[in-house]
């Protein structure tokens, strides 16, 4: 099979400087998993680029990155973007597998891509353990809001039963974009902090911050 792999240009989104100088750097790797045409290319380019095109059908999986300088820690999101068609779902774990966190996108006019994000949740249910990974739900194209199919109502309790970020957003628009993969990157660097500040069977943290590589857990509403 087939894969398309190309490397975007860092960005750097500066929230303030950690403490005494230390600023560790966390790679973390970021899957969009969904069907076809749901515009999780488009979502990528738009974050990386600040960009949108219409993008034809990825093959096998595209790979971007994103640099983050945030107020603890340097964040540097690797992107991977997923094959929809259904002939690559069966591969496509190999492309999740080691992911820290994932984007579940479907497309707002469009009710059978929530479905299809749905049982994507279940295979990554299959592949990590609770609170191992960061997921959130995200409805793509509410600049098409007039052909809407699924309310925000629908895919945020759905989001709220299954304890996962949800966001609704626009690629075309840019609309809540950076929100989602900022709200990512806070998630996974709030569970980077938990885990330093764990206490060992020993009484003291195992970890500091700028040591800790572990993975994060699952996200919060």
């Amino acid at each position: 099979m087939g894969k398309t792999l190309f490397q975007g240009m860092a960005q750097e989104e500066s929230l303030g400087t950690s403490p005494g100088g230390i600023h560790p750097t966390y790679p973390y790797k970021v899957v969009l998993l969904g069907s076809t045409s749901v515009g999780k290319s488009s979502l990528a380019y738009r974050y990386v680029k600040n960009d949108f095109k219409e993008s034809l059908p990825t093959v096998g999986c595209s790979f971007l990155t994103q640099m983050l300088n945030m107020e603890v820690a340097t964040v540097k999101l690797e992107i991977w973007d997923t094959a929809g068609q259904e002939k690559y779902h069966s591969v496509c774990h190999l492309y999740y597998r080691g992911a820290h966190a994932a984007l579940l996108v479907y497309d707002i006019t469009n009710k059978e891509t929530l479905n299809r994000a749905k049982l994507w949740l279940k295979d990554l249910e299959k592949e990590f353990l609770p609170d191992e990974i960061v997921i959130a739900l995200v409805g793509n194209k509410v600049d098409l809001a007039a052909e809407r199919e699924v309310a925000t109502e629908e895919g945020e309790e759905f989001a709220r039963t299954r304890g996962l970020l949800f966001m609704e957003t626009s690629a075309k628009s840019n609309y809540q974009v950076n929100d989602i993969f900022m709200a990512i990157a806070r998630e996974l660097l709030q569970r980077e902090q938990e885990k330093a500040r764990a206490p060992s069977p020993h009484g003291r943290s195992t970890v500091t911050l700028g040591e800790s590589r572990a993975r994060t857990g699952c996200c919060r509403r």
